[in-house]
């Protein structure tokens, strides 16, 4: 069963080696480029601190260091969880 708690953005990191092309025709080498990013949170469970990597796809709105995100993970394995 999956439980729902808050955590904070600690860290957000720029995949610069996976460029995605949004436009057919550039101008420039990144022009239209947009990148993935590798976000670091931080939630707390019972008082034990977890950190999650989660993999945020280029092109998706990326949260700033220090946001709060909703995080859900199992009630059993609470360091196996997913970003909402």
């Amino acid at each position: 069963m999956q439980e729902e708690t808050r955590g904070s953005v600690v860290a957000v990191s720029r995949q610069w080696w996976l460029k995605v092309n949004t436009k057919p025709i550039r101008i420039s080498g990144a022009d239209g480029a947009v990148y993935p990013h590798i976000l670091k949170v931080r939630y707390w469970v019972d008082g034990v601190e977890y950190v999650k990597r989660h993999w945020l796809p280029a092109g998706k709105p990326v949260p700033a260091v220090g946001t709060e995100v909703t995080v859900l993970y199992e009630r059993d394995n609470p360091g196996k969880a997913k970003l909402l």
